[in-house]
């Protein structure tokens, strides 16, 4: 089996032992856990985002934006209704709110959530604290409490396979202090990047972002931070301030 060297040492990280998941190879090589995550050997499937997959904002609550946010996607509301800051700001897609589409949407996204929140394998990795500095490889990755990007930058790296999944399960909160940036290389794509968030996402200015962030609760982009992927709040709102958001 391989090993890959992290960039930092700042995350808790280890390998969590569960049972119920095939592996592809059932006896590991020993590793020295001080500073080596073991790439792991199990497969993750894509998360079915079905109806939720035009939008690159959706929200259950509001929607609100000051700035010159650019929304790049559908933007959908249900079963709140204020939708506010369009214009100034400028969206390249469709507004939904309350509507067929919207409503399905929702439905999609609690599906979506419950899968990526259920997953579990034999060789996920768990993560604590601060992830700024790590480089992930494709798998499943789980938090038990909050996670935060804010020591230094976040890298995907899918080892040359360009449909690899990188699931990242957190029980609370996911915070992206200003200017921290995720990078994507070995052939990562942002629409095969999911981020399960417990309660609340915040992403502070400058900061640049990859992924499908599905939160429980609330989603806040603070002035200029950008995100490549969706955003999408189940309960809560999605507050944007001079932002861009493309949907991948």
């Amino acid at each position: 089996m391989k090993k890959f060297k992290l960039l930092t040492t700042l995350a808790v990280v280890s390998v969590v032992l569960l049972a119920g998941c095939k592996k592809d190879d059932p006896e590991p090589d020993p590793i020295d856990q001080t500073n080596v995550i073991t790439l792991q050997t199990t497969t993750q499937s894509t998360v079915s985002l079905a109806g939720t997959a035009n939008f690159a904002i959706l929200a259950g609550s509001a929607v609100t934006s000051t700035g010159a946010t650019v929304v790049t996607g559908d933007l959908g509301l249900s079963p709140g209704s204020s939708v506010g800051g369009f214009p100034p700001g400028i969206l390249n897609g469709t507004l939904r709110i309350n509507d067929v589409l919207a409503t399905q949407a929702k439905l999609d996204l609690t599906a979506a959530y419950n899968d990526a929140a259920g997953r579990s394998c034999t060789d996920m990795v768990t993560l604590s604290g601060n992830i700024g500095g790590l480089t992930l490889t494709p798998g499943l990755y789980k938090s038990t409490s909050s996670l935060a990007i804010s020591s230094g930058d976040l890298t995907f790296d899918a080892q040359g396979d360009a449909n690899a999944v990188f699931i990242i399960q957190i029980a609370s909160s996911l915070t992206v202090t200003s200017g921290r940036q995720v990078f994507l290389s070995g052939g990562a794509t942002a629409a095969n990047i999911y981020w399960q968030v417990g309660s609340s996402a915040t992403f502070g200015t400058t900061s640049v972002f990859k992924g499908n962030v599905m939160a429980m609760q609330s989603i806040t982009f603070n002035t200029g931070a950008t995100l490549d992927g969706r955003a999408m709040a189940r309960t809560g709102g999605v507050t944007m301030a001079g932002n861009t958001i493309v949907k991948q």
